[in-house]
C-alpha cells in the first residue's frame, strides 16, 4: 500500500442553476441595428482576412450567384 495523499477534485466554479431576475431586464439596445432578415455566417480566419467589410463579402457572393446557371439557382432551397 502506498502512503500518498489523494488530490481532492478542484471545486467547480459554475453554479448548477442561475436565477435571472426578469424585472431588471432591459430591451436589447442593439436590436435596431439589425436590418430586416439579417443572417450571421461565421467565416474561417483565412477567409475573413481577405475581406475588409461585409459589403465586400456580399459583392463577391452576388457576383458568384449571378454567374451560376439558372437551373442551379432554381434548385437552391431557402430555409
Amino acid at each position: 500500500m502506498s502512503n500518498r495523499k489523494r488530490r481532492r477534485p478542484a471545486p467547480v466554479d459554475i453554479r448548477a442553476e442561475y436565477r435571472f431576475d426578469y424585472r431588471k431586464a432591459r430591451p436589447n439596445r442593439f436590436a435596431a441595428l439589425i436590418k430586416g432578415s439579417t443572417v450571421a455566417v461565421l467565416l474561417d480566419q483565412d477567409v475573413a482576412s481577405v475581406f475588409q467589410t461585409s459589403e465586400a463579402v456580399n459583392s463577391l457572393l452576388r457576383s458568384v450567384i449571378s454567374a451560376l446557371p439558372e437551373d442551379v439557382k432554381r434548385r437552391s432551397k431557402r430555409p
